[in-house]
């Protein structure tokens, strides 16, 4: 899983990218009417490899999108991208949405529907395949990939890892020969 705290939001270089991934408007049946609210799914990133999700509901649209990018802008987390694509593929599941992602080589562009469009688009991925299976509602569809890319790990990185975890255990575990 990719960690949260290696992002540091004071060093983006790059400007932040937002898409609305959706608007709904919510009403709620009171005593003397209807109740009219908005609900705003947004997605930023920085186009390098950054993304944020969240959402938002207030009386307005504008003040459900803002909140909506607020959130996002705490949520986002560092994705590991190799050759304009993911490194490998990946399959999650977020209530009734499974999303399937597939690296795809150079040239074939972003081949999704238009909500993980909107979300590759500020990521910064070029070329990628992709399926959604059940339910196609835009929020689930966001939270799965979200869900899917926060466990993606750099599998240089990884192995690094635990080859040094390795290597100290190693060292630990050895007894040392006394001369006697």
């Amino acid at each position: 899983m990719i960690n949260t705290k290696n992002f540091n939001k004071s060093n983006t270089v790059n400007p932040i990218l937002e898409r609305t991934v959706k608007v709904s408007r919510v009403a709620k049946v009171i005593k003397g009417g209807r109740t009219l609210r908005f609900t705003a799914t947004v997605v930023v990133g920085n186009g390098n490899g950054e993304l944020g999700i969240g959402s938002g509901k207030s009386s307005n649209v504008p003040d459900a999108v803002k909140k909506a990018v607020s959130q996002a802008k705490k949520s986002m987390i560092v994705i590991p991208i190799k050759n304009g694509s993911i490194p490998y593929e990946i399959k999650s599941k977020f209530c009734g949405s499974i999303v399937l992602l597939k690296p795809a080589p150079e040239g074939t562009g972003i081949k999704a529907g238009a909500t993980l469009r909107a979300i590759f688009e500020v990521l910064g991925i070029k070329n990628i395949t992709t399926k959604v299976w059940r339910s196609t509602n835009p929020s689930n569809v966001v939270k799965a990939a979200y869900k899917g890319l926060n466990s993606m790990v750099d599998i240089k990185n990884e192995l690094e890892l635990r080859t040094d975890t390795i290597n100290n255990n190693i060292n630990s575990t050895k007894e040392p020969v006394s001369n006697e």
